[in-house]
């Protein structure tokens, strides 16, 4: 059994440490666990893992973010992937530093990632994991926090964080979405107490 794991972000040494980059350093994170190594291939950086009998082909675009679709396409097309055995690995603003997010479809939420892709897939019913980058900017810098460095206390947390991200890319093979979603997914906390939902 296939998968297409995608981490989003953008190529060149100034992106990357950035929050946007998320994606790249999550499958980085993998790779150094794994200890297999990305090589350049077609839209991006390519490395193959295996793990209990599943073949996982992990890919880091080199299309730059607004042109993630090309890459996911390809690769889909390449390795006959079915979509629903994809997950795209992605930053999120509207999410608390940390947070994380499994969902196996949903809009684009305003990510220019994830508004190339459902342009050229034609649809958005594709698995993604949601990494909270929080927003904490003042108005009008949305770019520059996006693009900007982690800080010192987050720089701490990134590893165990990368440790939970790729049982969550395990889980999709072993048990499944909908379980690794609940294993994993972070509990929504409600931001006052009045405003507790029965999700």
């Amino acid at each position: 059994m296939k998968y297409l794991i995608v981490g989003l972000g953008n190529i060149g040494p100034e992106y990357y440490h950035t929050r946007h980059n998320v994606g790249f350093r999550i499958l980085d994170a993998l790779a150094e666990m794994a200890k297999i190594e990305f090589k350049d291939g077609r839209y991006g950086a390519i490395a193959e893992y295996k793990f209990k009998g599943r073949q996982y082909i992990l890919v880091k675009p080199s299309t730059y973010m607004n042109l993630s679709g090309k890459a996911v396409n390809y690769w889909l097309q390449k390795e006959n992937i079915p979509v629903e055995n994809m997950m795209i690995l992605v930053d999120d603003l509207a999410l608390p530093f940390g947070t994380l997010r499994l969902r196996p479809k949903g809009s684009d939420a305003g990510h220019n990632g994830l508004k190339h892709i459902n342009e050229t897939l034609g649809h958005q019913n594709y698995t993604r994991l949601r990494f909270g980058i929080g927003s904490d900017f003042s108005k009008g810098k949305q770019i520059d926090y996006v693009l900007g460095k982690w800080s010192e206390e987050e720089l701490e947390k990134l590893p165990e964080l990368y440790k939970i991200c790729i049982n969550m890319i395990k889980g999709i093979s072993t048990i499944g979405v909908q379980r690794t979603m609940t294993a994993y997914n972070t509990k929504k906390e409600p931001k006052k107490a009045n405003n507790e939902s029965a999700q």
